[in-house]
């Protein structure tokens, strides 16, 4: 099957791809300002609601199992939908639960608001990939992944520094008025800027669904999963981890987020080139390095510098994996794009709540902060043999004429 855009493409270019791009990407930035941001404010939120850091670890495993119930059901129902309405109608909601997070009364209300925030974002990023794959060359579509989720990168350097400084300043639920802001903003951008297409005269929820079908499809979740969950094991707990272990006072942690922002950025950024030269050699490359550097960040975090200089690794060679697992898994699915499109955000989230629960677990048993690296460590080796079965698995397919890692 080939992987080629439909006939009725737009291809845009100069500034008027510019800016498609950016407000696609925004979205991004919104999602993963809440996403993330919730981390370094761990502890002022356990003091508001009057619970545990663990317990806060599960607002975060709420969100993620949003996301992992949202993305294939949402983007199912949606098959007949046109993109650019139904990434409008997901983002009009995404809004809408972050501002109910800022009224939330209790813990238990503030759970429930976070798995409703969580529902669109897979969908979100699904949908907002395959729209900027339509606007550029086919020779492109790889890095057109990594420019959809460069917003995401963006929102650890700039996003989650500064609400979370805001939260320590004025109350961390201001994080959630500003997301809010940011997905108005964004659906206003959307709007004015992104071209429309009509859905596919053959879209479906049956041909959705087929995706499901593929073993390379379920190989590549699997990869994500457990791969991912390595760096979510990590990142869960990096602010007391800093703080704790690292020694670092609490007014710092701010700006070690936005290291750990820039080294996604650019790892974002590589990671799209790598998974335009090869899919599968970027994510060997992303899991292996995972799995040394974050050993390393267990063994060096009582040490300040080798600490921070490791925290800016673990967030590059953690974004290098996310552009070759979504073009992997549209790669499997090409007659269920959308649907195995999202699936990577489930993967992801599932590896969210997987990385928070584990990280969750060794710290609740007496281990340190410095335990949830080596966990992380562990699922990243998982990952990586994952990875490699999968390869195996389809080494005829290889062998043939080499397929465009991203289609529409």
């Amino acid at each position: 099957m080939s992987h080629t855009s439909s006939p009725t493409s737009t291809r845009l270019e100069g500034r008027a791809l510019l800016v498609a791009v950016v407000a696609l990407g925004m979205g991004g930035f919104g999602i993963g300002t809440t996403e993330f941001a919730i981390m370094g404010l761990l502890q002022e939120g356990a003091v508001d609601l009057g619970v545990t850091n663990p317990d806060m670890g599960l607002l975060i495993s709420a969100y993620a199992v949003g996301v992992v119930v949202g993305a294939p059901v949402i983007t199912a129902i949606g098959a007949r939908v046109p993109h650019k309405t139904m990434v409008l109608w997901l983002m009009a909601f995404f809004t809408i639960a972050n501002v109910s997070s800022v009224v939330a009364p209790d813990y238990e209300w503030m759970l429930l608001t976070r798995f409703l925030s969580g529902l669109p974002h897979g969908a979100y990023f699904g949908l907002a990939a395959i729209l900027a794959g339509s606007l550029v060359p086919a020779t492109m579509r790889g890095r057109a992944i990594a420019w959809v989720m460069l917003g995401l990168s963006i929102a650890n350097v700039l996003g989650v520094p500064v609400v979370t400084w805001m939260g320590q300043q004025l109350g961390w639920r201001w994080m959630f008025a500003v997301v809010g802001l940011v997905g108005a903003l964004t659906w206003i951008s959307i709007k004015l800027f992104v071209p429309f297409e009509p859905a596919r005269a053959e879209a479906s929820i049956r041909r959705e669904l087929t995706a499901l079908r593929s073993g390379q499809v379920w190989l590549a979740v699997l990869t994500g999963i457990v791969g991912f969950g390595g760096f979510f094991a990590v990142y869960t707990y990096i602010s007391p981890t800093l703080t704790d272990v690292t020694g670092l006072p609490l007014g710092s942690v701010p700006v070690v987020l936005g290291l750990y922002g820039v080294g996604m950025v650019i790892g974002n950024l590589l990671g799209g080139r790598l998974a335009d030269w090869s899919v599968r050699g970027s994510i060997y490359i992303a899991t292996s390095a995972m799995v040394v550097f974050m050993t390393t960040f267990g063994l060096v975090s009582p040490y300040p510098v080798p600490a921070l200089i490791m925290v800016f690794i673990l967030g590059m060679t953690g974004s290098i994996l996310i552009p070759g697992l979504q073009a992997l898994l549209m790669d499997s699915a090409p007659e269920a794009q959308s649907l195995a499109a999202s699936l990577n955000h489930a993967a992801l989230n599932v590896a969210n709540a997987l990385g928070a629960a584990l990280g969750a677990a060794v710290v609740g048993l007496g281990l340190g902060y410095q335990a949830p690296a080596f966990v992380g460590a562990a699922l990243a080796f998982l990952g990586l043999l994952l990875a490699l079965a999968a390869g195996r698995g389809s080494h005829s397919a290889r062998s043939g004429p080499r397929r465009t890692a991203l289609a529409v």
